[in-house]
């Protein structure tokens, strides 16, 4: 029975962005080189709290670190000229909150106060 065994980091770094959190680490081949290993989790609750995890991993390689390099900042520097660096959408902004935002659009329906009933 042949099982899979993940080889021990050397080098790690995290990046926590909200629900996700990327890990970039650096791993050995068995001829002792090094490649990298970009795993993106994201966290999941469902609705009777409980959560669970989802993982999606890119394994990276010397030969094509200048090529991927070369499309990552191509690809990221097209995003922030057309769109700028501003996050457009609330909901992947850190410090959203959708109970502030449904307070807010309810008072601004209301301009009744008790002393008026």
């Amino acid at each position: 029975m042949s099982e899979r065994v993940e080889q021990e980091e050397i080098f790690s770094q995290v990046l926590r962005a909200g629900r996700r959190t990327y890990f970039f680490d650096v791993r050995a081949t068995k001829a002792d080189d090094y490649y990298l290993t970009i795993t993106e989790s994201k966290k999941f609750t469902h609705d009777d709290g409980s959560f669970h995890y989802q993982k999606h991993k890119i394994y990276l390689y010397k030969e094509d670190f200048t090529d991927f390099r070369d499309m990552l900042e191509k690809a990221t520097g097209y995003i922030v000229k057309e769109k700028g660096e501003e996050v457009i959408s609330e909901r992947h902004q850190k410090d959203y909150r959708k109970e502030e935002v449904v307070e807010a659009t309810a008072e601004s329906f209301t301009d009744v106060s008790f002393e008026d009933i």
